[in-house]
């Protein structure tokens, strides 16, 4: 009945991780990672690029390794490639995807790599939307730029925070 009214049918995966996403943004993050967990060992690492890109960049936020938090957004932007550049969801996507990689490399130590990723961040911002989505990417990346900018190559910067 939605498609008839020229709107698509909801997405059974996606809805699934946006409610393992309420839940780890209520505080209950183990919980959010061990069924962020379960739907990834559901999905499998073939399943549909675009349920992969969503579930490794959540999952990549309920880390407590900065190694394991790296490794996640890895998948997820690995993910988003095998989507294509012809999936709109996933252009949305490739900003906050480079944006977290950055600050995964800044935890790491890895200056020139969070340097790399934040400036093609800044470049994949050209397609967000002016909306609450675009504008917390777009934030996030300048806290990035700024910490990057002024803190003499990473060192002594604020605690993180991820779009």
């Amino acid at each position: 009945m939605a498609e008839r009214q020229g709107q698509a049918a909801p997405d059974a995966v996606l809805t699934r991780i946006g409610q393992v996403v309420m839940l780890h943004h209520a505080g209950d993050r183990e919980e959010a990672r061990h069924r962020l967990l379960d739907l990834w060992a559901e999905i499998g690492e073939h399943g549909d690029p675009l349920h992969r890109c969503t579930l490794a960049h959540y999952l990549a936020d309920t880390q407590d390794d900065p190694a394991d938090e790296l490794a996640w957004d890895l998948r997820a932007l690995a993910a988003a490639e095998e989507a294509g550049q012809e999936a709109l969801a996933v252009l949305a996507f490739y900003p906050s995807l480079h944006v977290n990689l950055a600050d995964d490399y800044v935890g790491l130590g890895r200056f020139d790599a969070a340097r790399a990723h934040l400036r093609w961040a800044r470049e994949a911002a050209a397609v967000l939307a002016d909306d609450r989505y675009g504008e917390g990417v777009r934030a996030a990346i300048e806290r990035l730029r700024a910490r990057l900018g002024d803190s003499g190559g990473g060192r002594g910067t604020p605690p993180r925070q991820r779009p």
